[in-house]
């Protein structure tokens, strides 16, 4: 039983969890990320953006960035300019993988290089708990308890999106072995209606030579 609820604790806290990286991109160039998230389930993104000056990445206002969100169905969700600095945040609306795509207009000929910052949550870890405490004044032990239940929401909806993945891929295998069943069934009847067809049509020779 312990072993159990310890299990359960750690798929709750590592479930989900925030991915923190840099990149560097020129500017006038795309870069795209693919995060695949369960239905109904929120997407956020935070990020900065500095610019290379005298071999240093210095904080820049001026440089902006335009992010493109679809889902899978290669739908446009999410199509914005932001500024150099900030958070952009969705709910998907289907299950599967979302692109996100980031890019920035070239503001000179030069075409500057530019390092991005970026922390992608998703779940229960997009949340912003602190602003939901405030307006809802909740203490401490109300707050952990709504964490906990938006864990447990997020466990279940990411249960049911895997044995959706599941059930898809099981069907898709048993359609291909079926294709490949059949396939070969037809790769033998070929190859016997080809023996027979040159068997009469040795037998023909033979005879039309009076060799039989």
């Amino acid at each position: 039983m312990a072993v159990l609820l310890w299990a359960v604790v750690t798929s709750l806290l590592f479930a989900h969890s925030v991915s923190g990286i840099y990149f560097h991109i020129k500017e006038g160039t795309v870069k795209c990320f693919l995060e695949e998230v369960p239905e109904d389930t929120l997407i956020a993104g935070s990020y900065k953006i500095a610019v290379l000056q005298d071999k240093q990445f210095v904080q820049s206002s001026e440089h902006g960035i335009h992010v493109e969100i679809k889902d899978p169905d290669g739908k446009v969700i999410l199509s914005r300019m932001y500024s150099s600095e900030g958070r952009f945040v969705i709910t998907s609306q289907t299950a599967g993988e979302h692109s996100i795509c980031l890019s920035s207009s070239a503001s000179s000929w030069s075409k500057n290089l530019l390092r991005v910052a970026l922390d992608i949550a998703v779940g229960d870890h997009a949340v912003n708990y602190k602003e939901i405490a405030s307006k809802e004044k909740l203490n401490d032990i109300e707050l952990r308890i709504r964490q906990l239940l938006d864990q447990v929401a997020m466990l279940s909806k990411d249960q049911d999106f895997q044995r959706a993945r599941e059930e898809y891929f099981r069907r898709l295998s048993e359609s291909i072995n079926n294709r490949v069943t059949w396939w070969s069934f037809a790769q033998v009847l070929l190859l016997v209606f080809t023996g027979f067809f040159q068997m009469r049509n040795l037998r023909s020779f033979f005879l039309a030579k009076k060799l039989v």
